[in-house]
């Protein structure tokens, strides 16, 4: 029975499997857009104005009075939003380094294929070829039935010149005959 003859699943169990694997792709997706991202010259830039502005707006607020500054000066709530991006963005990256990993995987098997696939056509090629080398040395060549042509002209050319010669030489003696005919019928006219 053939997967199309089949009836769909409509437990939960089903959908639910089916959900799960949309839901990992769809993370995957997003951990490499985060990934992306985070690698990209606009987050190292947008990163330097909110470090700036943070640790500008706390000295500021600190130097003005210590109760409005609300992180002063070691910046612990800074260094605390730090260390929980690292570590919400380290898996990210290397979930999106899997996936690139992954889709290498593929490519460089799609690619051994196609070279296991080239490499057969090749030797089929050569195999090929070869045959119809040794074919070839059982075929006459162009050169050879050339020269076969041409000693065969030359021999009828040499058989037609002596046949000529031949008929040349009959049509005078059959004319030298009539000629000693007629002058022998006006002798005896």
């Amino acid at each position: 029975m053939s997967d199309f003859d089949k009836p769909l699943e409509h437990t939960g169990a089903g959908r639910m499997r089916m959900r799960r694997q949309k839901d990992t792709d769809a993370f995957g997706r997003f951990a490499e857009a985060t990934a992306r991202f985070m690698g990209s010259p606009k987050f190292l830039l947008a990163m330097t104005i909110f470090v700036v502005v943070w640790i500008t707006a706390n000295l500021l607020l600190a130097a003005l009075s210590k109760k409005y500054a609300w992180d002063p000066y070691p910046f612990i709530l800074l260094n605390l939003a730090f260390s929980t991006q690292a570590s919400y963005s380290a898996p990210l990256i290397l979930l999106a380094q899997n996936r690139q990993d992954d889709r290498d995987r593929v490519l460089a098997e799609q690619d051994r294929q196609r070279s296991e696939r080239n490499l057969a056509d090749t030797e089929y090629l050569t195999r090929e070829i070869a045959g119809l080398r040794m074919a070839l040395g059982e075929v006459a060549t162009r050169d050879f039935v050339r020269s076969e042509l041409r000693s065969v002209l030359e021999e009828y050319d040499r058989d037609r010149e002596e046949r000529l010669a031949a008929r040349d030489e009959r049509i005078a003696e059959l004319t030298a005959e009539l000629e000693r005919l007629h002058a022998k019928r006006e002798d005896n006219a």
